[in-house]
C-alpha cells in the first residue's frame, strides 16, 4: 500500500502553483515586450509591406516605360535625317 507523504504534498502543489506564476509573468514579459516594440516602430517612418508594395510596383512599371523610350530613342538616332530645304520667297 502506498503511503502519502504530506510534505511531498505540499512541495508539489508549491512547484505546481510557481510554475503557474513563471507561466503568468513569461506572458506578462511578452505582452510588455511588445508594447515597447510596437511603440518604438509607430514612431519611426517605416512604411507598411503594402505601400512596399505599390511603389515596387509603380518603380516596375516606370522601368519599363524608360526601357521603351530608351528603344524609340535609338530607333530615331539610326533612321537617317530627312532634310528639308526651306524655299523662301522674295517679295
Amino acid at each position: 500500500m502506498q503511503t502519502r507523504n504530506k510534505l511531498l504534498d505540499d512541495l508539489s502543489k508549491v512547484f505546481t502553483n510557481a510554475m503557474g506564476v513563471a507561466q503568468g509573468a513569461k506572458t506578462e514579459a511578452d505582452n510588455a515586450l511588445n508594447d515597447v516594440l510596437d511603440r518604438w516602430l509607430s514612431q519611426r517612418d517605416f512604411v507598411t509591406r503594402e505601400e512596399f508594395d505599390v511603389v515596387r510596383a509603380m518603380a516596375t512599371k516606370a522601368r519599363e516605360e524608360n526601357e521603351l523610350l530608351r528603344a524609340s530613342i535609338e530607333d530615331l538616332k539610326r533612321t537617317p535625317k530627312k532634310t528639308t530645304k526651306k524655299v523662301l520667297k522674295k517679295t
